[in-house]
């Protein structure tokens, strides 16, 4: 599996997302093998195709500018998401024959891959969705505080062509304050349900941990899931 270390330039965070699809097209054509892409997205809240037809999306996307992030629609499922540089962002793009199948099964064994690799620093880590968080889903993985409060860390989405499937985390190291600021607004603009406490990182949990060790880990939990 060849891995792609980016870097997203300021103000460049929609390229970054065009060339995860450009990159998605190549292996299912057949051009590229399995790829890993990693990088610290510039600021920007990722709304899903749901939240573009909420009749409040533009005032939602305006709280997104009024933070600074950039905001941008991907065509998947789920609500927003915010990421900036305290984030780490692994596109797994990976040949198939038949991409679709296995598509539920695939959030499952990413889920609990993520959820390993974060136990592996020490991080009190699990799968399964928590209350109030944003973008809310079954497999996202969620961190336990050390007063027993829970706050998502990893939240996860995928997407086919022919050929080929696209899984792709976002993983929230470090710079809590920021995001949880900006997803509040956000979905109160867009009138959707979301409890602020549950928007923390990893450094919430541990404090000592970096944006390399994540991805060392990340990398490491690859390798023992012989992604080839």
């Amino acid at each position: 599996m060849e891995i792609l270390h980016d870097v997203v330039a300021p103000g460049q965070q929609i390229a970054a997302y065009a060339r995860s699809l450009e990159l998605l097209r190549e292996v299912g054509s057949g051009k590229r093998g399995a790829t890993l892409r990693v990088y610290a997205p510039q600021p920007v809240i990722a709304f899903g195709r749901r939240d573009e037809l909420n009749p409040n999306f533009q005032s939602a996307a305006q709280a997104c500018r009024d933070h600074g992030f950039e905001p941008i629609v991907r065509k998947v499922g789920g609500h927003a998401a915010a990421y900036h540089q305290g984030c780490l962002v692994v596109d797994h793009l990976q040949p198939a024959k038949d991409a679709v199948t296995g598509n539920n099964e695939r959030f499952g064994i990413f889920g609990q891959m993520y959820a390993d690799a974060l136990q592996s620093l020490g991080v009190d880590a699990a799968v399964g969705e928590i209350p109030g968080e944003y973008c809310p889903g079954e497999y996202s993985v969620h961190g336990v505080l050390p007063n027993g409060g829970k706050i998502k860390l990893v939240g996860t989405a995928q997407r086919v062509v022919s050929g080929a499937w696209w899984f792709s985390a976002g993983i929230v190291v470090d710079g809590s304050s920021q995001l949880r600021a900006v997803t509040t607004d956000v979905y109160r603009a867009l009138e959707l349900p979301l409890i602020p406490s549950t928007v923390g990182a990893v450094t919430n949990v541990l404090p000592e941990i970096t944006a390399e060790d994540v991805e060392d880990a990340v990398i490491e939990a690859y390798a023992n899931e012989g992604f080839e």
